[in-house]
């Protein structure tokens, strides 16, 4: 099922009241994180009979919740928009195969000392990879090449903040 997909889409209703000025409950709020920390459960592939039910039962109440709440505020075409998209995303019997997530990037990046400070730059047109390792390297920090293209720079605080100038200064030219 499409859990991932129905839990961003009741996201962007909340995200949507909220610009509105309108006030979303503590409750709801809760739901939602509650349903993120089962639907990222599941992705373990842990135990999955017993977090189903619990992950449909949070994303039914929550979306009843909120398409009243939307109702009340939004023209019929978003609320029905937001239906469309929220029956597509659980939709099993209609025979829609759930769109599998980019995955998200980790926070944790292995092979770094503990006691240094990272930051994970993307090269870009003004400043390619080379030029990245460079000012790096300048700046007296070390830097590992990811498979993905981004370059993982990591030292001293101090000297995290004189590349990150360094930086900014060269793709501003």
């Amino acid at each position: 099922m499409g859990y991932s997909e129905t839990w961003k889409i009741l996201e962007e209703i909340i995200i949507e009241l909220r610009k509105k000025n309108l006030p979303v409950s503590e409750s709801v709020m809760n739901d939602l994180k509650s349903a993120k920390t089962l639907i990222k459960l599941m992705d373990t592939g842990e135990d999955r009979g017993e977090i189903g039910p619990k992950v449909e039962t949070l994303l039914a109440d929550l979306e009843a919740n909120l398409v009243t709440e939307a109702q009340e505020t939004f023209s019929s075409e978003r609320i029905d928009e937001w239906l469309r998209r929220l029956e597509t995303s659980s939709c099993i019997a209609c025979g829609n195969q759930p769109k599998p997530l980019a995955k998200e990037e980790s926070r944790f990046v292995p092979g770094l000392p503990r006691d240094q400070k990272w930051v994970r730059v993307n090269p870009i047109a003004s400043l390619p990879g080379e030029k990245l390792q460079q000012l790096a390297e300048e700046s007296k920090l070390s830097w590992k090449k990811e498979k993905d293209g981004h370059l993982v720079v990591f030292g001293k605080t101090d000297n995290i903040r004189e590349f990150v100038k360094k930086m900014t200064e060269q793709a501003s030219r």
